[in-house]
């Protein structure tokens, strides 16, 4: 199978790139940048140029896959959120996203049969202690607003292609997201609860993650939204607890939300609004988690590791 994939040299598209390897599938990276992008991603990776927000995604391109998996998007965490990220952040989605479907639509030959359109939990806005699945109704709020135009996009597809929107929560690695900022952080004793520490936060482990889109890609009884999070969501007092265990530091330093807000300005929402949010879709269809409980992901990303490693000897079996 090859897959098309946009935003494979972010935190996620690596690890997705190494799990479709390993499936047995052929990675084909649209990227604006292809000298840097195999420079990252390895020399015998495919790699084709394109710009989401300026131009269609190559025809050529999509035509000779079997599905494309779109994750391209500015970093929500990347800067404070001035009025000019915002339109960035919601640009870089809803432009994108229309342009690869534009391609998609106006495919004259072979279509993909799959597109899976990366979306964020943030759709859902803040909410408490109300458990929340694929059928809950939106929130209110930036991030609420973005996911929804983003999503909008993504259904404007050709309904022969099979649609999935993934709703991803906070990525837990190594590599980037909030963890990686964390980590030295508690490793030093200096972390704790942010703000009351009740807000509930909905994590993934990033294996999780690039398994369950793989899991998707093969999954044809699995169409729209799809929660891409683990089963167990914690509070942020239980998540500071679990992580400060993992890296055998008391973890008891709490973070006011006044102090947050003033560090953090309107980008504090990502740390102190509540989403406490299920994986149905994904338990329904028989999804193994590999990491189901926090104290166990937290325990594997806190060991030291070599860094990830792909090679397109993984695909033949080599």
């Amino acid at each position: 199978m090859r897959v098309a994939i946009t935003g494979a040299t972010g935190f996620i598209g690596k690890y997705l790139i190494e799990a479709l390897l390993k499936d047995g599938a052929t990675p084909v990276v649209l990227t604006r940048n292809v000298q840097s992008a195999q420079k990252s991603l390895g020399s015998g990776i495919e790699a084709h140029a394109w710009n989401p927000e300026s131009e269609l995604a190559p025809q050529k391109v999509l035509e000779s896959v079997d599905a494309v998996i779109h994750l391209a998007g500015e970093g929500i965490a990347n800067k404070r959120w001035s009025e000019k990220q915002k339109k960035k952040i919601l640009d870089s989605r809803v432009l994108g996203t229309r342009n690869l479907v534009s391609a998609l639509n106006s495919l004259k030959g072979k279509k993909p049969k799959t597109l899976i359109s990366a979306s964020a939990i943030g759709f859902y806005g803040n909410r408490g202690s109300d458990v929340l699945n694929e059928k809950s109704l939106p929130g209110n709020g930036f991030l609420s607003d973005v996911c929804l135009a983003w999503e909008e996009e993504a259904h404007k597809v050709d309904s022969s292609i099979r649609l999935v929107t993934p709703r991803i929560g906070i990525v837990l690695g190594r590599e980037g997201g909030a963890l990686a900022k964390l980590l030295p952080l508690f490793k030093l004793g200096g972390g704790g609860p942010v703000g009351t520490g009740n807000q509930y936060m909905s994590w993934i482990h990033v294996r999780d993650v690039a398994g369950l889109l793989v899991f998707a890609l093969k999954n044809e009884s699995i169409r729209g939204p799809m929660n891409a999070v683990a089963p167990a969501p914690v509070t942020n007092a239980e998540f500071s607890k679990a992580l400060g265990k993992a890296v055998h530091r008391p973890a008891f330093m709490p973070a006011p939300a006044f102090a947050i807000k003033l560090a953090m300005g309107e980008l504090s929402v990502l740390v102190l609004h509540s989403q406490r949010v299920l994986p149905e879709t994904a338990q329904q269809n028989g999804y193994p988690f590999q990491f189901a409980d926090v104290q166990t992901a937290l325990n594997d990303l806190a060991k030291k590791k070599s860094p990830l490693k792909m090679s397109v000897a993984t695909a033949t079996g080599g």
